[in-house]
């Protein structure tokens, strides 16, 4: 599996902790890269991820909100609110990724971990976010993440050479999110 997948498979992880058990961002995400160690530019890539999507969260959920007004944001699955927030901020913010493979991606991730009909779900609702990318921005400001040597270092996450596989991934209090959007305790 590559690195940015890996990188995305650890972020979602990261989100979707971070959404449903509030545990701290900067904790989770060390927590995560120690379970799946990446390669630098991997765990930088995960750590711009998640930082980016926390601090555009508010903005993020108004354009989902937008986009998909009949499936309101509170009541969405967490697993597929979570895709949705992080493939709309590659999409929106972060130039390192072509938007169509920002939206492949976030299907594969519904495809792991989201239910039977969540990549359908994510696919229509990235592929009009893309269709009204122009619009959106010029409404909802998104704030993309620095990269480079300053997106490296983040307090209180520290680097990891070793590469690993992401599967199920503890999600605090002994709970795991596994592939297919199962929460087990």
């Amino acid at each position: 599996m590559k690195v940015r997948r890996r990188a995305r498979i650890v972020a979602l992880q990261a989100l979707f902790e971070i959404d449903t058990v509030h545990h701290s961002p900067d904790v989770t995400l060390q927590w995560r890269l120690q379970e799946v160690p990446l390669p630098v530019a991997g765990e930088s890539f995960a750590r711009r991820l998640v930082h980016g999507v926390l601090e555009n969260r508010s903005a993020l959920d108004a354009v989902i909100q937008r986009i998909a007004p009949e499936w309101p944001i509170e009541q969405m699955a967490p697993v597929d609110r979570n895709i949705l927030r992080l493939a709309a901020f590659e999409i929106l913010a972060d130039e390192s990724t072509p938007p169509k493979v920002a939206i492949n991606e976030a299907v594969e991730l519904a495809k792991s971990f989201g239910g039977d009909s969540s990549s359908r779900f994510v696919n229509g609702v990235l592929g009009t976010l893309l269709s009204e990318r122009n619009e959106l921005l010029a409404t909802f400001p998104i704030v993309g993440q620095p990269s480079g040597p300053e997106a490296e270092a983040r307090p209180g996450v520290g680097a990891q050479e070793p590469a690993g596989e992401a599967g199920a991934a503890p999600v605090g209090n002994g709970a795991l999110l596994k592939p297919g959007g199962h929460l087990k305790s």
